[in-house]
């Protein structure tokens, strides 16, 4: 019976972490869309493109973890690293493959602080919201 319930706890635990990483997904895939119209039909400097990158990451991570640990009544700042940390490594692997040259430069050493951290903040929020 403990089996059974350890089983479904796990299920559970990953339909979480899975839940987070999508809806961070689709939140940096909108608001980086968002970001290249505005950058396309505005004088805005191309040097805005790298802190509001790394903005709209950490606020995807933070949203998409506040939003699946709601229902979690503890370790939050748990799953919320969790998820900010699978969010970037996988991000990170990605780019890897599809990009030539691809290497860990300070910038992206900020971001993946700042993912984790935006996870960590989510999942904290996320399980204090009643």
């Amino acid at each position: 019976m403990n089996k059974v319930l350890d089983n479904a706890n796990y299920n559970s635990n990953m339909f979480i972490i899975i839940k987070g990483i999508v809806i961070s997904f689709i939140t940096t895939l909108v608001a980086i869309f968002i970001l290249s119209a505005v950058l396309t039909y505005s004088n805005l400097s191309e040097e805005l493109i790298s802190p509001s990158i790394i903005t709209i990451t950490a606020l995807s991570i933070l949203i998409g973890t506040s939003i699946s640990t709601i229902k979690l009544s503890k370790n939050g700042i748990l799953y919320g690293g969790v998820i900010g940390l699978i969010y970037i490594l996988f991000l990170y692997i990605v780019s890897s493959i599809t990009s030539v040259g691809f290497g860990l430069n300070p910038q992206s050493i900020i971001m993946i602080i700042a993912s984790i951290i935006a996870g960590m903040i989510g999942g904290i929020v996320g399980i204090n919201i009643k």
